[in-house]
């Protein structure tokens, strides 16, 4: 049996996360952390019917758990998270302290220097269809925000084969209120949201963006021309980094996540059969569904569960041009159930236990 500790049990994270954890057949949450709330239990701060007790971090039983999952946000994730190694315990962390391999880009967008630059090298970013291997050996796992997720595996195939001709790639994302997290604001209130379709942190300024180029390049990079995948014909490769223009938005209601992809193929690759390689790409993997030819996929789709549903779809008369949609539940394969699926991965358990 596992034994679980959570820190930030109260946010919509960390209590998806309590949810999936409470039907796994080999984990059990020794301890769950709030700061604001110690003392009460998680039924009396939300409502739920998990009457589990709420400690400070101080209290909290490190030696008696093999995985802390940290839900806390970025800056106050880390101190915690660094806490919980130097006890010796696996760690995931659901914030963006540790998704990024540069320090100095850190601190250039998230506004202040990273406090343990030394662990940035020994996270594994908690990718499973790219990091499974890495993912199986680690003590950190960074796991991955919720936009990166649908945009990054809408995007694999047509990296890993370089067929993109223009490094520019765009990705118009819209998201349900609960991935802007539990503390309110003006831009979530009810009044705000409803009835409405709001842009917001555009112009290359959203914080995932640094995250999800560093991941598409790393894609873009790690399969030279020449080398054959997924039964596709590599073309020539672009040396310009890929660049994201990338548009999120807010979507009047609680959960889920849609990516609408726009890239511009080579013209080799513009006469690849691409509803195949996608589905070659992802055969095997059990999170990651492609719909057939003619469905497009939808919140709906992914919605309460941890898969990413993807259709691919050429554009009549443009050869060169290919839209993808990716569609996410934010709160499970965009955080607490990715988070999951990499805990089973780390201990050797099937992949989908407690997320189906």
């Amino acid at each position: 049996m596992i034994k679980v500790g959570i820190l930030g049990a109260t946010g919509y994270t960390g209590a998806e996360l309590v949810k999936l954890l409470s039907r796994h057949s080999h984990a059990r949450i020794t301890f769950a952390h709030s700061e604001s709330h110690a003392g009460a239990r998680l039924s009396d701060v939300l409502p739920c019917p998990y009457d589990i007790p709420l400690i400070q971090a101080d209290d909290a039983p490190w030696q008696e758990v093999d995985v802390v999952f940290s839900c806390l946000p970025h800056g106050a994730s880390a101190e915690l998270c660094k806490r919980a190694l130097d006890e010796g315990r696996r760690v995931i962390d659901f914030s963006a302290d540790f998704r990024l391999r540069d320090a100095a880009t850190y601190a250039e967008w998230y506004r202040h220097a990273h406090p343990y630059p030394d662990l940035l090298d020994k996270a594994v970013y908690g990718l499973p269809e790219v990091y499974r291997c890495d993912i199986a050996e680690a003590q950190l796992v960074a796991n991955p925000g919720c936009y990166p997720t649908s945009i990054i595996l809408g995007l694999l195939p047509l990296l890993e084969l370089g067929a993109l001709a223009d490094p520019v790639v765009i990705a118009d994302s819209k998201s349900g209120v609960s991935g802007a997290g539990r503390k309110p604001s003006q831009a979530t209130h009810f009044v705000e949201v409803n009835e409405s379709l709001a842009p917001y942190n555009i112009g290359h300024v959203h914080r995932h963006v640094p995250e999800i180029e560093q991941e598409l390049n790393a894609a873009w990079q790690a399969y030279p021309a020449g080398t054959e995948q997924a039964g596709a014909q590599h073309a020539p490769r672009n040396t310009d980094s890929l660049r994201l223009i990338f548009s999120p938005h807010l979507l009047p209601i609680s959960r889920g996540m849609l990516s609408m992809l726009y890239v511009t193929l080579t013209p080799q690759a513009a006469g690849q059969d691409w509803q195949s390689i996608f589905v070659r790409r992802y055969e095997g993997e059990p999170f990651v569904r492609v719909l057939p030819p003619g469905q497009t996929a939808t919140i709906a789709h992914a919605a309460h569960t941890n898969y990413d549903v993807i259709s691919v779809h050429p554009v009549a008369g443009m050869p060169e041009r290919l839209q993808i949609v990716s569609c996410i539940d934010n709160l499970v394969k965009g955080a607490s159930g990715q988070a999951v699926q990499s805990m089973n991965i780390m201990f050797g358990l099937d992949e989908c236990e407690g997320l189906r």
